[in-house]
């Protein structure tokens, strides 16, 4: 899916909206409701009186890591994206290129001028040279540490390698080194707390996400309580979330999910009782989805999961949505689209465009209801 519409750059969100202007909070930012092709403009703080008694938010508790590296091949410096922690006890990363701005850009192939970023996607091979020539290649990390790549994540592209990383343990890496990840239409670095929601728990084992699981970014404590004192219930989930991929817009690779015993009998409490199930971003849909089986009963579940939401394969357990905007291009929307369908989506997002919405993680929700 693909929307006809052009997002201008001044509605990219450049920073969160609680450093826009004092006296604003996390839920400061506007509120876009879709039921059906019928739209109304409110503010995130007005979600408690948009939801009912019975309702159930599924919430991402996964933890957001400074997962931006700066290391050396060679004399050439490059960013390290750590994007998943396997099973093994190798990760998943992506190679970038700085680009002088404090920000990325895709690797660029020998001989010629770097993509810029949301142009036209890396090459094939991710660098320099043929497919596969990355094969072997090391980098140099702080701490004394190296990292060589093995093997492709995937065989649909290059992008994301399975990496080895010895003398030095990543997580301690990544605590006194690493960075969040951003991306050029942002104004600045930002602190580590500004990429965690209220719902971020650590994981024993370094794990979380690569990137903010966002759409729960403009939940305070506060609301949460008003929430709660109203009826709605929260079911936690986890799903560790990879490094998008900014120019490409693939699907989503395969990620580590858990929904425990005690959100999947939420899950179904509430939708036996005629209370709707809304899961706080798509990282969210696609774990609760993930443990849904084809009656619609979802089951408690932990591992890896390549589900890929899409209008043909449709939503078992969700009902609604709450989620950001996406780019026009973006393999998100095939998932809005199952839980919404087209015309929702092609009619909310031109109210987005008329009502100067801002985009991207720093940037105004929109929830989908039936």
């Amino acid at each position: 899916m693909t929307l006809a519409l052009r997002v201008p750059e001044e509605l990219s969100a450049q920073v969160p909206v609680e450093q826009r202007g004092p006296g604003l909070d996390r839920d400061g930012v506007r509120l876009l409701v879709s039921r059906g092709t019928e739209v109304s403009h409110h503010g995130f703080r007005e979600l408690p009186g948009l939801l009912r008694a019975g309702d159930l938010l599924v919430v991402n508790t996964s933890v957001t890591l400074a997962a931006a590296v700066d290391g050396h091949i060679g004399r050439a410096p490059v960013v390290v994206h750590f994007s998943t922690r396997g099973d093994d006890g190798r990760w998943a990363v992506e190679l970038r290129d700085p680009d002088g701005r404090g920000t990325t850009r895709p690797r660029a192939r020998a001989g010629t001028r770097a993509g810029k970023e949301r142009q036209a996607p890396p090459p094939a091979d991710g660098g320099g040279g043929r497919a596969g020539s990355l094969r072997g290649t090391e980098v140099r990390l702080p701490e004394g540490a190296r990292l060589v790549l093995e093997e492709p994540l995937s065989a649909r592209g290059e992008r994301l390698w399975w990496a080895r990383v010895s003398g030095a343990d990543v997580p301690v890496v990544l605590r006194e080194h690493g960075r969040p990840i951003r991306y050029s239409y942002t104004e600045r670095d930002q602190p580590l707390s500004v990429y965690r929601t209220v719902f971020a728990l650590p994981s024993e084992d370094g794990a979380g996400s690569a990137e903010m699981p966002s759409a729960a970014r403009p939940f305070t404590a506060r609301l949460v309580a008003e929430l709660v004192s109203r009826g709605v219930q929260f079911a936690p989930v986890t799903l560790h979330t990879g490094v998008a991929s900014a120019e490409a817009h693939e699907p989503p690779y395969p990620e580590r999910f858990v929904v425990p015993e005690a959100s999947a009998r939420l899950v179904n409490a509430a939708r036996a009782g005629g209370g709707r199930v809304v899961a706080v971003g798509t990282t969210a849909v696609r774990a609760v989805e993930s443990a849904a089986g084809a009656d619609g009963v979802v089951r408690a579940r932990a591992g890896w999961t390549d589900l890929v939401v899409t209008p043909e394969r449709g939503v078992r357990a969700v009902d609604g949505l709450l989620t950001g905007l996406h780019d026009p291009e973006a393999s998100h929307l095939l998932m809005l689209e199952a839980v919404a369908g087209r015309a929702a989506i092609d009619r909310g997002y031109e109210a987005a465009m008329e009502g100067r919405y801002l985009w991207h993680e720093f940037g105004d929700a929109h929830l989908l209801l039936p």
